[in-house]
């Protein structure tokens, strides 16, 4: 019979496999690399890179390190978990500077009271 991992796991470890599988997420989309590419590298299907991503505890530590190498070559779980990766850092920048956009004139005559 099988068995979910899902059922089984406490609910602090259920949030740290979901906080794993939105970091290789994070660090994918950092570095620009679209999903179905990294599943071609990794010699991984789409549907196991989705179930990655999305932290599902059912899957094999083997294929986690496979797909962290395909999305960030030579990076180690450590380098992941501490988010030390320069893509990542870069993102985090792009995440936070936001174009501001003047005010219509009508948007100026609301505020005006």
């Amino acid at each position: 019979m099988k068995v979910s991992q899902s059922a089984t796991l406490s609910p602090q470890l259920l949030e740290q496999s979901k906080q794993l599988g939105q970091r290789l997420a994070r660090l994918r989309l950092a570095r620009r690399i679209k999903q179905t590419d990294a599943a071609v590298r990794a010699g991984l299907s789409r549907n196991t890179v989705y179930r990655l991503e999305r932290g599902d505890p059912g899957l094999a530590i083997g294929q986690v390190l496979r797909y962290l190498d395909a999305i960030a070559p030579g990076s180690t779980l450590l380098d992941l978990l501490s988010e030390s990766d320069p893509a990542l850092l870069s993102l985090r920048i792009r995440e936070q500077s936001k174009r501001v956009r003047d005010l219509t004139s009508s948007e100026l005559d609301e505020l005006d009271f």
